[in-house]
């Protein structure tokens, strides 16, 4: 596998621990008629993160720890803020999973996709709409 498929694994790793983090900031904001699913959406993530330590191993890197913590985009003072943040959170997973899913192929081209589809998915339902190309937006 090439360099820059261990570096875009790496920037998918360091994502996921930012996703993990505000997932939790999320989960203690969120209007508790969608508290399953930021609950739902903070375990994809961190089984995604995992899996992604292990690629990186793999890869022939060393998998970077998280951070204590986090800078937000944002303040999240309340649900409406919640799911703007849950929002921003699966728009940037998005974006370096079409990253990974440049630099890769094989199995982990086919991972990375599916975690871009899903990244997609989770971010329409809490925007309320899709949008044309996720992953790919800030680069348009």
């Amino acid at each position: 596998m090439s360099t820059g498929a261990l570096q875009a694994a790496t920037a998918a790793l360091a994502a996921e621990h930012a996703a993990v983090y505000g997932y939790g900031v999320v989960g203690g904001r969120i209007d508790a008629t969608r508290r399953a699913e930021a609950a739902a959406a903070h375990d994809a993530h961190r089984a995604r993160r995992d899996a992604l330590a292990r690629t990186v191993h793999d890869l022939g890197g060393k998998p970077r720890a998280a951070e204590a913590a986090y800078a937000l985009p944002f303040a999240v003072p309340d649900s409406a803020s919640a799911v703007r943040l849950a929002t921003v959170l699966e728009d940037r997973i998005a974006a370096v999973y079409a990253d990974l899913v440049r630099a890769s192929r094989g199995a982990l081209r086919r991972e990375a996709a599916g975690a871009l589809r899903d990244a997609a998915v989770r971010a329409a339902r809490w925007r309320g709409t899709g949008v044309a190309f996720p992953g790919l937006a800030e680069r348009a």
